[in-house]
């Protein structure tokens, strides 16, 4: 009965928000926004532009609450539009560009035991090249699949699979230089 009454409530809250009920829209920005601002951090390596990423797409995601048809996740809704946001701000910036490559080697990390800190690890994504970060987080943070990506991105889908790859080789090497060095064996 509990679970019912929140999702009831959650429509309630969409229903206020759709009429511009700000109490219901500032619900729904202070329930999602800590989630979406590490969603748009992924993406833009200052915390100032990602916190503008986010504003700027919460703004679109109460203009188009009206299309939200409850079918999945309103989180999902929501992350998927913070995660257009981001493509297309890089895509302004002129900060991505992709190697058409054919070579694509699907290889997965090695279970390395890092010891990195979560913002370590973030740091050594963010020393990602931009066109790499972007497919390394599309496929492996946000879950699309090589042909979402592919057309969300307007590459082929054999570029993406190649940049994935790339961002993954470079990852462990910086992870297995970091421990080196954490050793002292460097």
């Amino acid at each position: 009965m509990k679970v019912i009454a929140l999702h009831q409530e959650q429509h309630e809250i969409i229903a206020l928000a759709v009429e511009n009920n700000r109490h219901a829209q500032q619900k729904i920005y202070t329930q999602y926004a800590p989630k979406m601002l590490s969603v748009c951090r992924q993406y833009a390596k200052d915390v100032h532009h990602a916190e503008d990423l986010m504003i700027t797409a919460f703004m679109k995601v109460f203009a188009n609450l009206r299309n939200f048809k409850h079918e999945g996740s309103f989180e999902g809704w929501i992350r998927r539009i913070m995660v257009n946001e981001c493509i297309s701000w890089l895509r302004v910036q002129k900060k991505v560009s992709f190697m058409e490559d054919s070579f694509y080697k699907e290889e997965g990390f090695n279970d390395v035991e890092s010891g990195l800190s979560v913002d370590d690890i973030q740091n050594l994504i963010d020393g990602l090249p931009d066109g790499y970060r972007m497919i390394f987080n599309l496929y492996a943070i946000e879950g699309y699949k090589h042909k979402e990506i592919a057309e969300m991105l307007g590459i082929n889908e054999g570029t993406s699979k190649s940049q994935l790859s790339h961002a993954r080789r470079i990852l462990q090497e910086k992870i297995v230089e970091s421990k080196n060095y954490e050793n002292g064996t460097e």
